[in-house]
Protein backbone atom coordinates (compact mmCIF):
# COMPACT_ATOMS: atom_id res chain seq x y z
CA UNK A 1 0.00 0.00 0.00
CA UNK A 2 1.40 3.38 -1.00
CA UNK A 3 0.89 5.69 1.99
CA UNK A 4 1.26 9.47 1.87
CA UNK A 5 4.27 11.03 3.59
CA UNK A 6 2.10 13.16 5.87
CA UNK A 7 0.35 10.08 7.24
CA UNK A 8 3.70 8.42 7.92
CA UNK A 9 4.94 11.59 9.62
CA UNK A 10 1.91 11.68 11.94
CA UNK A 11 2.37 8.05 12.96
CA UNK A 12 6.10 8.57 13.46
CA UNK A 13 5.42 11.63 15.65
CA UNK A 14 2.98 9.64 17.78
CA UNK A 15 5.49 6.83 18.19
CA UNK A 16 8.22 9.30 19.16
CA UNK A 17 5.95 10.83 21.81
CA UNK A 18 5.14 7.37 23.17
CA UNK A 19 8.82 6.48 23.41
CA UNK A 20 9.46 9.56 25.55
CA UNK A 21 7.28 8.05 28.31
CA UNK A 22 10.05 5.64 29.29
CA UNK A 23 11.53 6.46 32.67
CA UNK A 24 9.12 9.26 33.49
CA UNK A 25 6.83 9.42 36.49
CA UNK A 26 4.53 11.81 38.26
CA UNK A 27 3.81 15.13 36.60
CA UNK A 28 6.41 14.57 33.89
CA UNK A 29 4.73 11.29 32.92
CA UNK A 30 1.29 12.90 32.95
CA UNK A 31 2.42 15.76 30.70
CA UNK A 32 4.16 13.41 28.27
CA UNK A 33 1.19 11.04 28.27
CA UNK A 34 -1.04 13.94 27.20
CA UNK A 35 1.42 14.84 24.41
CA UNK A 36 1.39 11.22 23.25
CA UNK A 37 -2.41 11.01 23.35
CA UNK A 38 -2.72 14.20 21.30
CA UNK A 39 -0.27 12.93 18.68
CA UNK A 40 -1.90 9.48 18.62
CA UNK A 41 -5.37 10.97 18.21
CA UNK A 42 -4.18 13.05 15.25
CA UNK A 43 -2.64 9.97 13.65
CA UNK A 44 -5.75 7.86 14.24
CA UNK A 45 -8.03 10.52 12.74
CA UNK A 46 -5.78 10.77 9.69
CA UNK A 47 -5.78 6.97 9.30
CA UNK A 48 -9.58 6.93 9.35
CA UNK A 49 -9.81 9.77 6.82
CA UNK A 50 -7.27 8.18 4.49
CA UNK A 51 -8.96 4.78 4.65
CA UNK A 52 -12.32 6.29 3.75
CA UNK A 53 -10.86 8.31 0.88
CA UNK A 54 -8.80 5.40 -0.46
CA UNK A 55 -11.62 2.90 -0.06
CA UNK A 56 -9.40 0.65 2.02
CA UNK A 57 -10.21 -1.12 5.29
CA UNK A 58 -9.07 1.05 8.18
CA UNK A 59 -7.28 -1.87 9.82
CA UNK A 60 -5.28 -2.54 6.65
CA UNK A 61 -4.20 1.09 6.46
CA UNK A 62 -3.17 1.11 10.11
CA UNK A 63 -1.20 -2.13 9.79
CA UNK A 64 0.58 -0.91 6.65
CA UNK A 65 1.35 2.40 8.30
CA UNK A 66 2.80 0.82 11.43
CA UNK A 67 4.93 -1.49 9.27
CA UNK A 68 6.14 1.48 7.19
CA UNK A 69 7.09 3.47 10.29
CA UNK A 70 8.92 0.52 11.83
CA UNK A 71 10.72 -0.15 8.55
CA UNK A 72 11.94 3.43 8.15
CA UNK A 73 13.06 3.57 11.80
CA UNK A 74 15.14 0.41 11.38
CA UNK A 75 16.65 1.45 8.05
CA UNK A 76 20.31 2.39 8.72
CA UNK A 77 20.26 4.66 5.65
CA UNK A 78 17.65 6.88 7.34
Amino acid sequence: MDLPDDLIALERAAEEQRAKLAGLDGAEYDAQHQAWRKAAQAAQAAITDYAKTAGEPRSSVEMALKAAVRHTREDPAE
